[in-house]
């Protein structure tokens, strides 16, 4: 059975193919992921592998972790599966609190589009 270890400390040089290359000293990888930012692209500093059994997956923890790759020093670990993550629905403590959050009165601010109507009716 398959088991997925979670790898923490990487660099940000350190790419999926040299993590793969890196942890089959240890046995057979099933898959080699380090995890980046959705938005530049970079390394976020972690990631994920995969090795084809679970003595392969402990052999690469009692030889891997706290060694160096890449010029730091790398945390290997079993990875604890994470709770999905629900797809919608109200967020407990979403919305403004206060009435909207549109200033005193609710009715906005100076560029809100509503003309200021003074309190008490103007006599002409």
């Amino acid at each position: 059975m398959a088991s997925k270890l979670y790898i923490g400390g990487l660099a940000y040089s350190t790419t999926s193919d040299g993590l793969r290359e890196f942890f089959t000293q240890c046995g057979n990888v099933l898959s080699a992921t380090v995890i980046t930012d959705r938005f530049s692209g970079q390394s976020r500093g972690f990631g994920f592998v995969e090795m084809a059994t679970s003595e392969e997956a402990q052999a690469a923890i009692s030889q891997l972790n706290g060694r160096e790759l890449d010029g730091r020093r790398i945390t290997v670990e079993i990875s604890n599966p994470q709770a999905p993550r629900s797809g919608g629905g109200p967020r407990p403590g979403g919305g403004r609190p206060g009435g909207g959050g549109r200033g005193p009165g609710g009715g906005g601010g100076r560029d809100s589009g509503y003309a200021h109507r003074p309190s008490k009716p103007v006599k002409w």
